[in-house]
């Protein structure tokens, strides 16, 4: 799935808009955590666990919009951003959110590009082994 930040893919054509898709998760901070953090931020430095929390979630909330934007029938977002938001004194929202399209490249650039993402190719499905009544299953 191509995932974009910008309004408009250069090279392709947006030929459907499948609508807006997003993904969301609520993470509670674990008290240890903010009280290593806390630590930390006497010394200064990076939050490691922190930081690893965060990657973390906006991969699961990417996952999910994408999901979403498949299940829609579109191959490509756009406009995607991040948001985060506090719930009450534990809770941290994390959302990720985008238009989803049917995007074709048209250009021999985006061509190129589509080619290396695999669009354009036959699903890949696992061999069939359904034989009717009496006949017999192919070797594959």
């Amino acid at each position: 799935m191509l995932v974009v930040t910008s309004n408009e893919i250069p090279g392709w054509e947006i030929r459907q808009v499948c609508g807006e898709v997003f993904g969301l998760t609520v993470r509670s901070r674990n008290a240890f955590s903010q009280m290593g953090a806390g630590f930390k931020s006497l010394v200064g430095g990076e939050l490691k666990g922190m930081t690893s929390n965060l990657v973390n979630s906006r991969n699961e909330v990417m996952g999910r919009m994408i999901d979403e934007a498949r299940g829609r029938g579109a191959n490509a977002v756009v406009a995607m951003r991040f948001d985060t938001s506090e719930m009450g004194e534990t809770w941290t929202e994390l959302c990720a959110y985008g238009t989803a399209v049917v995007a074709v490249p048209v250009t021999d650039a985006a061509r190129e590009t589509a080619a290396r993402l695999g669009y354009g190719q036959p699903p890949q499905q696992a061999p069939q082994n359904h034989a009717r009544e009496g006949q017999p299953v192919p070797m594959q």
